[in-house]
């Protein structure tokens, strides 16, 4: 049950940071339609982070899903490094993108055989809609490197060297791992990683661009286990502001 729990609290203070950063775009994309499908993958994300901390009220009786999404101390949160360190530039943010959405579909895609069905079900349910987000992660770094300038595919290259080992980090494993494997509930980190390193290699490859050699580059460990960058508990105050202005009042 533990292990479970600790799953769900993992991909969905996941999804509700990366959610909350994608909405940082609102309004300051490079174009109309970025900003419109910025906010619209940040939706479908707080939307993911919602139904999983409902699911842990739900099956586990834990408190309700506003109160476990906006209600934790910062050393409760189970987000990955990844989602919590600020966006650097438009470059930063597509390859952030693309390789927390590939993480995600990937990641679901293989809890789509979970031997908890209700897990099982809305993982199918999900996988359609971040199929698409991996499309427009696809899209732009396919834009912006096989088929861009120098400048671009600079930027892009960059990108990538300083976003790869909070990716990595991603991948951290809990310490209820070998029970998630033992019971078929999920596949484990290590082998989502390795899948997940070979599908963003491939595509990176296409792209014209590289990713660093995995053997030389630290993870960014530690955001599992409670563990965060200087960057979380500002955004969790931000994010949290009208929130706590009333903390009795009903949304």
């Amino acid at each position: 049950m533990e292990a479970t729990q600790e799953l769900l609290f993992k991909i969905a203070d996941d999804a509700l940071i990366m959610g909350h950063t994608d909405s940082t775009w609102t309004g300051l994309g490079p174009t109309l339609e970025e900003d419109i499908a910025f906010s619209s993958m940040s939706q479908d994300k707080i939307g993911h982070a919602w139904n999983l901390y409902q699911m842990l009220h739900d099956k586990f009786g834990l408190a309700d899903a506003d109160t476990l999404g906006f209600k934790r101390e910062e050393k409760e949160y189970k987000c990955s490094h990844l989602t919590e360190v600020p966006t650097q530039d438009y470059a930063y943010a597509l390859v952030r993108q693309f390789f927390f959405d590939h993480g995600q579909f990937m990641r679901f895609s293989a809890l789509k055989n979970s031997s908890i069905e209700w897990l099982a079900d809305f993982s199918r349910k999900v996988t359609s809609e971040i199929k698409y987000h991996t499309l427009h992660g696809d899209t732009w770094l396919k834009k912006l490197g096989a088929q861009g300038n120098e400048e671009s595919k600079a930027r892009m290259q960059s990108a990538i060297n300083e976003v790869f080992p909070l990716a990595l980090g991603y991948f951290e494993e809990g310490p209820r791992e070998a029970e998630l494997i033992e019971k078929n509930i999920f596949i484990g980190e290590k082998a989502l990683q390795e899948a997940w390193l070979e599908k963003v290699g491939d595509l990176v490859a296409q792209y014209g661009l590289t990713l660093p050699e995995g053997n030389t580059v630290d993870p960014s460990l530690g955001g599992r286990n409670g563990y965060h960058t200087e960057h979380l508990q500002p955004l969790l105050a931000e994010m949290t502001e009208v929130t706590a202005s009333d903390p009795e009042a009903t949304w």
